[in-house]
Order: structure tokens, then C-alpha cells, then sequence
């Protein structure tokens, strides 16, 4: 593939992954901020019944200017989320639209819509589910403060293993087919990608800390589904508009490249 037109498709990638990153804000805002809400209303008054018991001198007066100088919620749950989510998507559109321009015509053959499809739940798959079904997202200020850095490390080592493994299953797969054929092999290839990552489940350490006890168990339910919502709902409209946008890109060229070909080479006298 030229590299203009790695160029266009990376331009593509970054222009689906801003649409993709409004559309999963929305879903953020309206379904994602609730569950946030509730787990600061569950923390300041679990603050406000321990504050009896603790002093009230000097750690008292620093609480409170630190919530000066904090960002407000407002802007928080409105302007701070729409730029996190946009600079999200956008950077993950770029990084998916590259892995698309290896990955066409390596894993079969596939129309660039059905690639960019496929890339776009292999990346939803190995860089959110599986990361998330072992270490799930937990709301603000719920977790022990001490074990923060912990926990984010152990979360990042999980994608890390995750996208490995899962690169990991499709040069197995490719080299599978030849002998099992293309479907034996993807199903092969899949089952060793679910048994591995079930035995790193096994011995990884757990987040034993990550909520606290008493927390309710409703409310971080809601905050965990909003959040696998607001990543199914990027990618999925990731993957739509990025495989229209490499199709339109891609095809015309594909088209031409036969037309040429299927023509008579001219016979010179």
C-alpha cells in the first residue's frame, strides 16, 4: 500500500474517530454522568458521617481548598468530557485506521468495509472488553486512594497482554488455514486466544480494594454497563463510518486495477 495512501486512510481514521467520539460523548453525558453523580453524592456522605470522628483543624481547611480551586462538576461533566472523549477517539481512529492498512488483505479477503468492521471489534474486543472483564471500571473516588497507581498499572498491563494475544491469534490463524481452511482456523485460533487469556485471568492479581464496602451495588452496576456502552458505541460507529469512508477510498482503485487488467494487451506489429 502507497504511502499517500496510508496517508488518506490515517486522515479518514482520525475524521470516523471524532464522529465516533461525539456520538459515544452523548452516550457518556446522558447515561454515563448519572452513575458519576451518584458515586460523589455515596463519597460525600460517607465524608460527612466519618467527619465527627476526625479532626478539624488543618486537614479541614486544606479540604476545602482543594474544592476551590477544583475544576467545578459542571465543566467536568460537560466541556471536560467532550474534549477527553474527542481526543480519544480521534487518537484511537488514527491508531485503528493503521492497524486497518496492515491488516487489509492479510486476513482474508475482505472488502475494506468488512476489514474496517472487523478492526474495529478486534480493537474494541482486545483493548476495552477483555481488559475490562477482568479489572471492570469503577466510579470516582470509590477505590483506596493508596492502591491507585496499582490498579492503573495492573489495567494497562491487561491491554497491553491482551492486544499481544490477540496479534497473537491472527498470525496463528493465518498459518493455520492452509491446512484446516480459513473457518477451522479462525475457530482454532479464537479458542487458544480465550483459553490463554482465561488462564492470565486466573494469575493476575485481583483488585480486592478497588470498591469500597457499602458501596451500592446498583449504582456501580449502572456505572459499569454505561461504561461498556460508551465503548461499544464508539466503535461500532467507528467501524461503520471508517469501512464507508476506506470503501469509497479503496474500491474505485480496486475497480480500475481489474478494468485494466481484463483489458487486451495491445499487439504490436
Amino acid at each position: 500500500m502507497h504511502a499517500s495512501t496510508v496517508r488518506n486512510l490515517l486522515v479518514r481514521g482520525m475524521l470516523a474517530g471524532l464522529i465516533a467520539g461525539l456520538f459515544a460523548f452523548g452516550v457518556a453525558y446522558s447515561i454515563g454522568e448519572p452513575p458519576v453523580d451518584g458515586s460523589i453524592a455515596v463519597e460525600e456522605a460517607q465524608a460527612a458521617q466519618e467527619a465527627p470522628h476526625a479532626g478539624h483543624g488543618g486537614a479541614a481547611h486544606e479540604e476545602a481548598a482543594e474544592e476551590e480551586g477544583a475544576v467545578s462538576r459542571s465543566v467536568q461533566s460537560t466541556a471536560g468530557l467532550a474534549t477527553g472523549v474527542l481526543v480519544y477517539g480521534v487518537a484511537l481512529g488514527g491508531i485503528a485506521s493503521l492497524a486497518f492498512s496492515f491488516a487489509l488483505g492479510r486476513v482474508g479477503r475482505f472488502s475494506p468495509r468488512a476489514t474496517a468492521a472487523l478492526t474495529a471489534a478486534a480493537a474494541f474486543t482486545t483493548v476495552y472488553l477483555v481488559p475490562f472483564l477482568k479489572y471492570p471500571a469503577t466510579p470516582p473516588a470509590v477505590g483506596n486512594p493508596d492502591t491507585i497507581s496499582k490498579r492503573t498499572t495492573l489495567f494497562f498491563l491487561m491491554i497491553l497482554l491482551s492486544v499481544l494475544l490477540g496479534i497473537a491469534a491472527v498470525i496463528i490463524g493465518r498459518r493455520l488455514a492452509p491446512r484446516l481452511g480459513n473457518w477451522n482456523a479462525t475457530l482454532a485460533a479464537g479458542a487458544g486466544f480465550i483459553a490463554v487469556v482465561a488462564v492470565a485471568f486466573v494469575f493476575l492479581p485481583a483488585n480486592d480494594d478497588a470498591v469500597k464496602a457499602g458501596f451500592p451495588a446498583a449504582l456501580l452496576w449502572e456505572f459499569r454497563v454505561a461504561s461498556l456502552a460508551i465503548q461499544a458505541v464508539l466503535w461500532a460507529v467507528f467501524g461503520i463510518l471508517f469501512g464507508a469512508l476506506a470503501q469509497r477510498l479503496l474500491a474505485p482503485r480496486a475497480a480500475d486495477a481489474k478494468t485494466e487488467a481484463e483489458q487486451p494487451t495491445p499487439v504490436v506489429a
